[in-house]
This record gives structure tokens, C-alpha cells and sequence, in this order.
């Protein structure tokens, strides 16, 4: 499913739903980021998705973690709720969302990066290296909220 997403812009769509998402900001033992690149946009992002009937926020933020970079990892803590109505991701099937992350950290426990159908890129970067990636301004202000120390994030 394709997206476009809008992020402060005028000419952006009006929501017509808020769905939970959770997202897991995974470092390893030397302060690396976990990010996968997303299919859809081409851009890098925290792994993280739509949050399942029957689960809670923290399993369903392990689940997509697993699923979208062959890393299973183990929540440490809790880095915000992020959620900017002017932030509005459209999908091709007519969803037009208001963007809403329950964003947690984690470290990582077993397994290697790994591409699927909705990552064609996974890898750990160095805080240092992260302006050399295509990062969406909502993502960069979880993780520069975790480099900070600015959490818990309620906005």
C-alpha cells in the first residue's frame, strides 16, 4: 500500500482517522540506532506499526520491530506519544491519517538486520552518521528527543 505523507503543509487532506501505532527506537551496545528504509516512501525510519486487536502498545512495538528488521529486541524504556495533526499520511485505499506513535526504546536480543517485504534497508547507525540518511522530520524528532534525553515526550 502506497503513502504520501504531509507534514505542516496547507494543502494537506483532512484526516479521516487516527489509528495507534507503536514504534521501537532500538540501540545496540555502542549507541547505534536501529533504523529500517520503508518501501513506500524510500525514507528511514524507527521500526514501528499499527497496533493489533489484543495486543498491548509494548508487544505490539516488539512485534513490528521483529517483523519489519529480523530484530527482536526488549523494551528499556519509554521515549513519548508523539502524535502532530499536521502531520497527515494518505494511502492509496483513501485513509488519510493523522499521525499518532507510542514510541518506546529498546535494546536489541537476538537476531541480524534483515530486508522483507517492508524494508529494503536495515541497519544500526552511529548518531553521528544519521544526517547522511533521508530521515522524515517526525522521526528525527523521536530520535533527537532519545540523543537529547527529552523524554518522556507527551506532545
Amino acid at each position: 500500500m502506497g503513502r504520501i505523507e504531509y507534514y505542516y503543509d496547507p494543502q494537506a487532506p483532512k484526516p479521516n482517522s487516527l489509528v495507534v501505532a507503536c514504534n521501537l527506537l532500538v540501540t545496540d551496545e555502542h549507541g547505534s540506532i536501529l533504523l529500517q528504509r520503508r518501501r513506500d516512501t524510500g525514507q528511514w525510519a524507527l521500526p514501528g506499526g499499527a497496533m493489533d486487536l489484543g495486543e498491548t502498545p509494548a508487544e505490539c512495538a516488539i512485534r513490528e520491530c521483529a517483523e519489519e528488521t529480523g530484530i527482536t529486541a526488549e523494551i528499556t524504556g519509554f521515549l513519548g506519544v508523539y502524535s502532530n495533526p499536521n502531520h497527515i499520511v494518505v494511502y492509496t485505499d483513501g485513509e488519510v491519517r493523522q499521525q499518532y506513535e507510542n514510541t518506546y526504546i529498546g535494546r536489541p536480543v537476538s537476531g541480524e538486520p534483515t530486508i522483507n517485504d517492508e524494508a529494503d534497508g536495515v541497519t544500526f547507525v552511529a548518531p553521528k552518521d544519521l544526517d547522511d540518511y533521508d530521515i522524515h522530520a517526525s522521526m528525527r524528532q523521536q530520535i533527537g528527543d532519545f540523543l537529547s534525553g527529552n523524554y518522556p515526550y507527551l506532545g
